[in-house]
């Protein structure tokens, strides 16, 4: 499993990140085990400094948003009073998991705060380049359309037919009305001379 210098566990801080009412948020019981702490003690430890724990750094999650997390295997299903939960768990902001250090005051809870801090700066360096990245991509898109749009309609244009009255380019061999046998009219023999036959007058003195 990864971890950073002093040992806390990287991998379990991303995945007990969760995203509730739109913000990333972990639960007490998570930031416990992490902390190496029974969950009571750290949920004691916070009530007793609550004015440093606003609501936008903690806040209780409803029936209904507890229920959505058991059915995704985010919290245990144990019933209260056997080993279960008799409250809804605590959600901790990102400020709000900094304020633990204060009131937490143990080297693994320093170390592992350090850790969580660091995870939260590259999950917004991450969100903020794929925002940056969105509108390029984006702009990529469009420019590239409009690009093969011009090719779609050239080739449209070949493939479609001729339009009906244009005379076509190049040379054609002109026709004679009523005879569409060109050929027959390029083959005609030339005209032969006609010969008369003429009847000589009886000569007189013949006799």
């Amino acid at each position: 499993m990864a971890s950073q210098r002093g040992g806390a566990p990287t991998d379990r801080i991303r995945q007990a990140i969760l995203l509730v009412r739109g913000q990333r948020v972990m639960l007490d019981a998570d930031l416990a085990a992490l902390y190496d702490v029974p969950t009571g003690a750290l949920v004691q430890a916070v009530q007793r400094n609550l004015s440093r724990f606003p609501e936008d750094f903690m806040f209780r999650l409803t029936r209904d948003e507890a229920a959505a997390l058991r059915s995704q295997s985010v919290i245990s299903n144990a019933r209260p009073g056997r080993g279960g939960r008799r409250y809804n768990p605590y959600a901790f902001t990102e400020q709000g998991v900094a304020m633990l250090s204060t009131v937490l005051r143990s080297r693994r809870a320093i170390e592992v705060n350090i850790a969580i801090m660091r995870t939260f700066v590259k999950l917004r360096q991450l969100l903020t380049s794929h925002e940056e990245l969105g509108p390029k991509l984006a702009a990529l898109e469009n420019r590239y359309d409009v690009q093969f749009k011009v090719v779609f309609d050239a080739i449209r244009e070949l493939m479609a037919p001729p339009v009906p009255g244009r005379r076509p380019i190049g040379f054609r061999p002109r026709r004679d009305k009523g005879n569409t046998d060109s050929r027959a009219k390029g083959l005609r023999s030339p005209r032969q001379p006609t010969l008369r036959l003429t009847r000589r007058a009886p000569d007189p003195g013949a006799g």
